[in-house]
């Protein structure tokens, strides 16, 4: 291997431990003031736009949604997963954005 390849540590080894001086492989992730102010606000349009979407599915009156009998048809039970997915991944990235922020207001900055 040149020296361009070559690895100064080796793939097996564990992290580094946190010192009390830091630097440690571990070290908790700091996220940026726009950082965690954009995750917020998208999983909360998220939300906004899912709702929205579920409640204009569930009133379809093209008949995609229900058939004749009113009962559902796979187009209603794949959108409505994929709604569900998605508030359960806006949920995650507006907490993961919530907690960045409110970890950026404990530290005064």
């Amino acid at each position: 291997m040149d020296g361009l390849t070559r690895r100064a540590y080796r793939r097996d080894s564990p992290p580094r431990a946190i010192g009390r001086e830091g630097g440690g492989d571990t070290e908790p992730m700091k996220l940026s003031r726009p950082v965690s102010w954009f995750l917020l606000v998208f999983g909360a349009w998220s939300w906004v736009i899912w709702v929205t979407f579920v409640k204009n599915l569930w009133k379809d009156g093209s008949g995609l949604a229900f058939d004749d009998a009113g009962d559902p048809t796979a187009y209603f039970w794949v959108h409505l997963l994929l709604a569900v997915t998605s508030f359960l991944l806006g949920t995650a990235v507006g907490v993961i954005g919530f907690r960045g922020v409110r970890a950026l207001r404990r530290e005064g900055r």
